[in-house]
């Protein structure tokens, strides 16, 4: 049985204050769920913050991205070190923005990868199809290049710290969900490639969460397929009310 995980990735919001604050409420609210692992992510300036509202909690602190390397002249940079350093146990890579507005590829996608996992950290890989591409009908070709591309260089034993999150970029910030049967056909599909990659005994240990416009109203459903593990929460992670509501999924 494959332990749920839900994390919420707060982009580019949150003062180092905000941060505290919105842990604070969150804290109390899931401080009884058990058999769920939870995550926030907020951004790098707000990890010291976040950690230290975090302590002694049952909330797993995540970093949005990181580089490959352990140091360098790579100026603007986070390496996974400098995230375990800052009490991270969760990073995400691969996230659609990234691959939009900064150049991030199914390479570079890999090296961070294998540099998070060598570093100790769990690593939530993204991936997922642009509407043209759907409507194009090569939804499975774009997740397949992603899963193949960010994870080919794994071994079986590594997957155990790796969770995929499919996220539909037409459905990310837009209001618009994918339905449950639309996520649990990838999902499946996404558990068939790992299967195809890693064996079936990985692939049905690796957790798939499902990541585009979440929100406490639909994430029953979402969470009820058999293929769903779990959610990558955007905007409504944001709210203490809302996340602390989806963390406690009641799937039917």
């Amino acid at each position: 049985m494959r332990r749920p995980f839900i994390a919420g990735n707060w982009k580019m919001n949150n003062l180092a204050a905000d941060t505290a604050s919105l842990i604070n409420a969150v804290r109390p609210s899931v401080a009884d769920v058990t058999g769920v692992d939870i995550a926030v992510c907020p951004p790098f300036t707000s990890l010291a913050a976040a950690a230290h509202a975090l302590a002694g909690s049952n909330i797993m602190l995540g970093a949005q991205n990181c580089h490959w390397e352990p140091s360098g002249a790579y100026t603007g940079e986070v390496s996974p070190q400098m995230l375990i350093d800052a009490g991270c146990k969760v990073v995400t890579v691969g996230h659609s923005e990234r691959r939009q507005y900064f150049a991030e590829t199914n390479e570079t996608v890999s090296k961070r990868l294998a540099a998070a996992l060598g570093a100790g950290l769990h690593v939530i890989v993204c991936c997922g199809e642009l509407l043209s591409e759907r409507e194009a009908g090569n939804k499975e070709q774009v997740v397949e290049s992603h899963i193949r591309g960010g994870l080919g260089d794994l071994s079986p034993e590594q997957m155990s710290s790796v969770t995929i999150a499919y996220e539909p970029v037409w459905a990310i910030g837009t209001g618009v969900t994918a339905t449950p049967e639309q996520a649990q056909e990838m999902h499946k599909f996404i558990r068939g490639l790992v299967g195809e990659m890693f064996g079936s005994g990985v692939a049905d240990n690796t957790r798939i969460q499902y990541g585009g416009s979440v929100k406490p109203d639909n994430v029953d459903e979402l969470m009820a397929c058999p293929d769903v593990d779990g959610a990558l929460v955007g905007g409504a992670s944001l709210k203490a009310e809302s996340f602390a509501r989806i963390v406690k999924f009641q799937a039917k």
